[in-house]
């Protein structure tokens, strides 16, 4: 599921995908407009209930502080900014992506997260490598602890 939708409200249009299968690792990726991570939150919500039902629950692993940062440095790969919504009748796990990064990179994020297909001539690109490096982060890290919004 990819929405960017624009019902012509003053609400921020959302830019998120979703695998088909939800329940796994990373479940796809968000990619803020903004780095106000709480003005985007009720249009995330409101997209997501029509599959997770009622959210329940917010958890984030990073500061609340500040918006989520991706690191990245060199090729090697950080901890990356995972939020969990937890539904009535699913849960899910997205990578958030800062509205600060690139448009190349934040794409191939949001199609790595959600295993959406890539184009061939992708592959080679600087952004599909330094993408697929912060997706397979973010997978390993599911483990570690989260923050309650």
């Amino acid at each position: 599921m990819i929405s960017d939708r624009d019902d012509r409200s003053p609400a921020i249009r959302l830019r998120l995908t979703l695998a088909s299968e939800l329940g796994r690792d990373i479940d796809g990726a968000w990619w803020l407009r903004t780095a106000r991570t709480a003005r985007e939150l009720p249009e995330l919500i409101a997209t997501l209930k029509s599959r997770l039902g009622e959210i329940v629950d917010i958890n984030v692993n990073w500061s609340l502080d500040g918006p989520p940062r991706m690191t990245f440095y060199g090729g090697e790969c950080k901890r990356q900014p995972v939020m969990t919504l937890t539904g009535a009748s699913a849960e899910i796990s997205l990578l958030v992506v800062p509205s600060t990064t690139s448009a190349a990179l934040a794409v191939m994020i949001l199609r790595h997260a959600a295993r959406l297909p890539i184009e061939p001539f992708h592959i080679d690109t600087d952004a599909f490598k330094t993408a697929e490096g912060i997706v397979l982060a973010a997978r390993a890290q599911r483990g570690l602890p989260v923050t309650s919004l």
